[in-house]
């Protein structure tokens, strides 16, 4: 795609994250806001093609039971990206995508994750759940705070009893505040803190041949987080309420570099 093209892109992307019209932007339980249509529909439809099959290599596959069932991908640099989906990667890591984020999410100074930490394509199939959990906080290639999740959803078709709606919950990780539906070119991202728990506990019941399909990008920034969205200090990983809020080894915080 030519670079004007991908700067008009852009720059539509911008004008949505920013309309309250149509951005759906609140405060409750955390801020988050999500917008549908968000690419051309023709565009997003070709990013859920070139999705990797489900039998690859290509995935990453966590079976961790009752905390995380999932497939991503292994991408380290921006080389690792199919061909049709590194168009929308390079939009959605952009200074007019970047800038809009930081207004609506009022976090400034955003930047994105080269290396993709934890990044990519995501794939949940029909048994696959996440606990309720909070992100790991802390970036160890750039020694940068996570600040923000971004999430685009490719799913057409998706039916009520299907599952995967992305849960967030109260200040304590007890009660479920609000779900949002992974519906196809839907686009959401949030503030992610030691308070914005979410997750989408339930296992999912897609359809033979059907699976939750979704980009997800994490940006970051040189300052920490507000002390008031600090509950660990230190860097952690996860942390999970099935694990009692420590990460997948029992701890709270992690070694980091």
């Amino acid at each position: 795609m030519s670079q004007n093209i991908l700067r008009e892109f852009s720059l539509e992307c911008e004008n949505k994250i920013l309309d309250s019209k149509i951005n759906h932007i609140s405060d409750d339980p955390f801020k988050h806001f999500y917008i549908d249509n968000f690419f051309e529909p023709k565009f997003a439809d070709e990013l859920l093609q070139n999705f990797p099959v489900l039998e690859s290599d290509l995935w990453e596959r966590t079976n961790d039971p009752e905390i995380e069932v999932k497939m991503r991908s292994k991408w380290s640099s921006e080389f690792d990206i199919p061909e049709k989906i590194v168009d929308a990667i390079r939009i959605m890591n952009s200074a007019p995508f970047l800038e809009s984020l930081s207004k609506a999410l009022d976090i400034p100074k955003l930047i994105p994750d080269p290396y993709f930490t934890g990044g990519g394509l995501n794939v949940t199939v029909s048994g696959g759940l996440l606990d309720v959990h909070v992100d790991g906080n802390y970036h160890d290639a750039t020694g940068l705070h996570r600040r923000v999740n971004a999430i685009l959803y490719l799913n057409p078709g998706w039916q009520e009893g299907w599952g995967g709606e992305f849960g967030l919950y109260d200040n304590k990780g007890e009660n479920l505040v609000k779900k949002i539906t992974p519906l196809h070119n839907r686009f959401m991202a949030f503030d992610t803190n030691d308070l914005s728990y979410h997750g989408l506990p339930d296992p999912l019941n897609f359809p033979e041949g059907h699976a939750r399909r979704s980009i997800i990008l994490y940006y970051y920034t040189k300052e920490p987080r507000p002390s008031s969205q600090i509950n660990v200090e230190q860097p952690h990983s996860a942390l999970w309420k099935k694990k009692g809020w420590t990460d997948k080894r029992g701890n709270q915080t992690r070694d980091f570099q």
